[in-house]
Parts: structure tokens; C-alpha cells; sequence
């Protein structure tokens, strides 16, 4: 799909989701999953005085020269197990307003009143990290750069080994201003070329002792959300009925590659 149709897409999607919040009085926060970029996103912001929230689970991937999770007024960064970088858990939460940043450590360490006891005004969650985890993150970061290197490496091979192919495509960076860690590879099934669902693909590669995932499911479509109002083209929808995740960590090496591409191959080319 063409990089301007689909932000031409989500532009609208986001002003009728913005239409329909004005109509019904309600506050919200546009929170930006970094996987396309964030520049439609702030477009919003001047015309309708909404909040960006940037959800970055992909730590190294820049946009514009901007490093994700800077775009925008809050950004949350995932440092769970299978992020590039990792503290077995948790996050944490980035802002430049300094209110934000004292408001969200109140309510992270049970927000607790100014007083000589226990006293809660408002509800608080215990959503601090200890000190040797937050350590084990920090140790990480050195090491950053090289954990991007090697995934984008990883990347890199994948698509050279499965670019015989055909019907298996990949998501790629759309221009120049796009730089992604690629921390998780992932492919497309052309539904006319390939006979065989990424569910299928999954099974038959659970035969051969590889574990792969099936991309996210919609929040639209989790059964928690669907009385809620839905505003897009069915593009998730789509990427949902199609994608699977390959194996990506950081450790694996030519030979692991090579031996997923096989299985791959072996059952998508018969």
C-alpha cells in the first residue's frame, strides 16, 4: 500500500474517532503504536488540542531523526522479556512535562498523600521497578546500537533467503526517514498465492520445533472491546488474517535462519 494513501487513511480514521469524542464531551489520548510513524499523529495535535501518547515497544527505531517514543507528550517504552531491550518486565514512562512525569510517579508509587500515615486520596497502583532491574535495563542500553545492528541483520537475511518466494512479503521502511530496529520480523501471506493460513504455518512450524505468533490481534476485534465504536478501513484486520512473526532474537544465528526458511519453504512450496 502506498506510504500517503494509508497515512491518508489513518488521518481520517483519527479525525472521525476526534469528531465522535467532541460530540460525546470526551477526553481522550491518542496513543501511537510506533510502527509507521508518528507524523499523521501530529497533525491532530494543533487542530484539535488532543494528547499524543507514544507507545514505543521499539527502542533504537527512529523517525525523521527523532527517536521513537520522544514524539509526542507522553511516551511509554516496553522493557518486557521479548523487547530488544529488556529488564523481564515492566517499562517506563517519558515526558517533557515535568507535571506529567510528577503526576504518573504519585499514582506509580501508590499515591500516597503528604502525611505522617497511610493516606490515599486517590486510587494508586505499585508500579515501581526495584533498583536491580532497573539495573539490568541500564546495563543493557550500553549495548543498544549492537542489539539494532544485529536485528536489522537478521532482517536482512530473511528477506534474502525467502525472496523466492512467492506470496511472502515483509513490512519495510517506507523512505529514508524511517529507521526501524526491526526487533521482530515479520511476513505476509498472499492469500491468492499461498494456500495455507498463517495459523497453518504456525502448526507446521511447531512440527519442527520453531515457535512462531501470529501477528497482534485488533483491539477492535478483542471481545473486551467490541460494544466500544470502531474507526478504521479494516487495514489491522487485514495484517491480522496474514501476518506471522518469525523468530527474531538477537542470538540466533545464519544457521537457525537458514533452518526456519527450510521448514518455510518445504511447506509453502509444494
Amino acid at each position: 500500500m502506498n506510504l500517503s494513501f494509508f497515512k491518508l487513511i489513518l488521518f481520517g480514521a483519527i479525525v472521525a474517532c476526534l469528531a465522535s469524542c467532541n460530540t460525546h464531551k470526551n477526553l481522550i489520548y491518542l496513543q501511537d503504536v510506533h510502527l509507521i510513524g508518528a507524523d499523521s499523529l501530529a497533525q491532530t495535535k494543533g487542530i484539535h488540542e488532543s494528547r499524543i501518547m507514544a507507545n514505543d515497544i521499539l527502542s533504537g527505531s527512529t523517525y525523521n531523526g527523532h527517536k521513537c517514543g520522544t514524539i509526542g507528550e507522553i511516551g511509554v517504552l516496553s522493557f518486557n522479556g521479548n523487547k530488544i531491550i529488556t529488564t523481564s518486565g515492566g517499562g517506563a514512562l517519558v515526558s517533557k512535562d515535568s507535571e506529567l512525569v510528577k503526576k504518573s510517579r504519585f499514582l506509580a508509587t501508590q499515591a500516597r498523600d503528604n502525611a505522617p500515615y497511610y493516606q490515599h486520596s486517590q486510587i494508586g497502583y505499585n508500579y515501581r521497578m526495584s533498583n536491580i532491574v532497573a539495573g539490568v535495563g541500564r546495563g543493557q542500553m550500553e549495548v543498544l546500537p549492537a542489539r539494532v545492528n544485529k536485528r536489522r541483520e537478521i532482517n536482512k537475511f530473511y528477506r534474502e533467503q525467502l525472496s523466492n518466494v512467492d506470496g511472502i512479503s515483509f513490512q519495510s521502511e517506507p523512505d529514508s526517514r524511517f529507521l526501524s530496529n526491526y526487533w521482530l520480523t515479520s511476513i505476509l501471506l498472499d492469500p491468492s498465492k499461498i494456500k495455507l493460513s498463517p495459523n497453518e504455518l504456525r502448526l507446521a512450524l511447531e512440527e519442527e520445533n520453531i515457535e512462531s505468533r501470529l501477528l497482534w490481534k485488533p483491539m477492535h476485534l478483542q471481545p473486551i472491546f467490541e460494544k466500544y465504536p470502531y474507526f478504521g478501513d479494516g487495514t489491522s484486520d487485514e495484517l491480522f488474517n496474514q501476518g506471522l512473526c518469525l523468530p527474531s532474537s538477537s542470538i540466533l544465528t545464519e544457521d537457525d535462519i537458514l533452518r526456519v526458511c527450510s521448514a518455510i519453504k518445504n511447506v509453502c512450496c509444494k
